[in-house]
């Protein structure tokens, strides 16, 4: 078995395969082969002995927001293998070249959408709860209709195409600093979440809130076909205060004519229930996301980057069974991150934490607090704990992009 990065019309053998192994029904065009044979996404494949590529894996290069802060990140797609050469360990193969590079290539975190959690937990992959969805009828919103009513400061103005996107891109600005994962986005990033190819095909609508005539908050949306009633599914909003965020729930609340169902999903850590205004709080239904995790790449600058109080120092030994420069021991300060050798030589002690870097994953991302870790059997609190329920406490989470 050979593991290679892809190049010319081996990228549209990819874009076959993959297809292939997930029942996709496309027509083949032409231009196809041009289009996906000069393809620039790091594309990897697994060939046999007689050089037929048996699976591929593509890492989608990002820079998310990590503690208000900008890492470099990957992202895992088009993960697949045809049937005849499933079990033979091509994947494995992929990853095992994979992610040391990227490593090497400065990633400090890598994520990905999967199919199985077990399977990616052998990658060192852990879960992350990034958002929930709450599903009520539109009239669960009747208090905030006010707040767009027609003599109020808020207008709302829908996104057509050709339209400019830089309205929309400076609510997400200063929207999406404050989320763990959502990415650093450009204009033709934001235009790819607004645009859509046939209107009254897609379904798809984006609408920008403009309070006293300044872009504050936004919403994306589709409406799904349903029996007896229409589905309005949120795909993404942002807001920049209290009062926006609530402009978004008016507008929503105006569509009781229109659909049966509101599925709103909000970030994680900003719960719906707690704080929601409504005349029946007992309808709304909870679904809480967990089709997404992540692999911590470099820990000492995933360590260095996150927010730590003024009195910040602790031990950690991690473990990691893909990266030989995670396994060590970390004293982590406020000020920066020193390697150890051997026992915690701060103190002469154990050290605080021990984990390996699928629980490191959850802890730093915030998705996963110190109470928690505690009963995770990969997880061993010696000391220092409430200095570590200050450096990991539970953070919001947005997952922004598809990959």
């Amino acid at each position: 078995m050979e593991i290679r990065k892809l190049e010319g019309k081996e990228r549209y053998d990819a874009y076959l395969l993959f297809n292939y192994c997930f029942h996709q029904r496309i027509e083949l065009q032409e231009s196809d082969v041009e289009k996906y044979s000069s393809a620039t996404d790091e594309d990897w494949g697994a060939f046999d002995d007689d050089n037929h590529l048996m699976a591929r894996i593509i890492n989608n290069h990002y820079d998310f927001y990590f503690d208000g802060k900008a890492v470099k990140a990957g992202g895992i797609g088009g993960v697949a293998t045809l049937p005849e050469y499933r079990n033979t360990g091509a994947v494995r193969e992929i990853f095992n070249a994979l992610i040391p590079e990227a490593y090497k290539n400065g990633e400090v975190i890598s994520t990905l959408y999967p199919f199985n959690h077990e399977f990616y937990r052998k990658f060192d992959y852990e879960v992350v709860t990034f958002q929930n969805e709450y599903s009520f009828i539109p009239a669960t919103l009747t208090n905030y209709r006010k707040v767009v009513s027609a003599d109020s400061s808020f207008t709302i103005r829908k996104w057509n195409t050709g339209d400019s996107v830089s309205d929309f891109l400076s609510v997400y600005n200063q929207f999406a600093p404050a989320y763990n994962f959502a990415a650093v986005r450009n204009e033709e990033m934001m235009l790819n979440k607004l645009k859509y190819d046939k209107p009254f095909i897609d379904r798809k609508f984006s609408y920008l809130i403009l309070e006293n005539g300044k872009p504050v908050s936004y919403i994306i949306f589709t409406d799904i076909k349903n029996d007896p009633a229409a589905i309005l599914q949120v795909n993404e909003c942002a807001w920049t205060s209290r009062e926006s965020f609530y402009a978004i729930l008016g507008f929503l609340g105006q569509f009781s004519a229109d659909y049966g169902t509101i599925k709103l999903p909000l970030p994680n850590g900003i719960d719906l229930l707690r704080f929601i205004k409504t005349p029946d709080a007992y309808s709304i239904g909870k679904r809480s996301c967990q089709h997404f995790m992540v692999r911590v790449m470099n820990a000492r600058i995933l360590l260095d980057i996150i927010k730590k109080p003024a009195n910040c120092d602790f031990t950690m030994k991690l473990t990691d069974e893909m990266i030989a420069d995670n396994n060590a021991v970390f004293r982590v300060l406020s000020d920066r991150v020193e390697v150890l050798d051997g026992k915690d030589e701060t103190t002469g002690r154990k050290f605080d934490i021990e984990l390996n870097v699928r629980a490191l994953g959850q802890l730093s991302s915030g998705c996963l607090n110190i109470n928690e870790a505690a009963l995770r059997n990969d997880v061993t609190i010696n000391s220092n704990e409430e200095m570590l329920k200050s450096v990991f406490p539970e953070k919001t989470i947005l997952v922004t992009e598809s990959f």
